[in-house]
C-alpha cells in the first residue's frame, strides 16, 4: 500500500543515511521501522494484560513453603 506522510526534515535526512548504509530502499526502510515499532508496542499491551492477570492473584508463599525455601538456601556470612 501506498502511503504520503511528512517528517521533519532532518529525520528525513538521516533515514536517507542510514537506507544508503544498510543498502535497502526507501520503502523498506520505513516499513522495517514501522513493523519494529507497532511490535514494540504490541509487547507492551501483552505486558499490560499479563499485569491485569496476576494483579489478581496472591503472590505470597505460604509459610510452610517459606520456611522450606528458608532452609534450602546456604548460610553466607556477608
Amino acid at each position: 500500500m501506498k502511503i504520503a506522510l511528512s517528517i521533519p526534515d532532518e529525520l528525513f535526512d538521516s533515514a536517507e543515511t542510514l537506507g544508503k548504509r544498510l543498502g535497502v530502499s526507501r520503502s523498506r526502510l520505513y516499513a522495517t521501522a514501522l513493523a519494529d515499532f507497532v511490535a514494540k508496542h504490541q509487547s507492551r499491551k501483552v505486558t499490560a494484560r499479563l499485569d491485569a492477570v496476576y494483579a489478581t492473584e496472591d503472590s505470597r508463599l505460604d509459610a510452610a513453603t517459606r520456611r522450606l525455601q528458608a532452609r534450602s538456601l546456604p548460610r553466607d556470612s556477608w
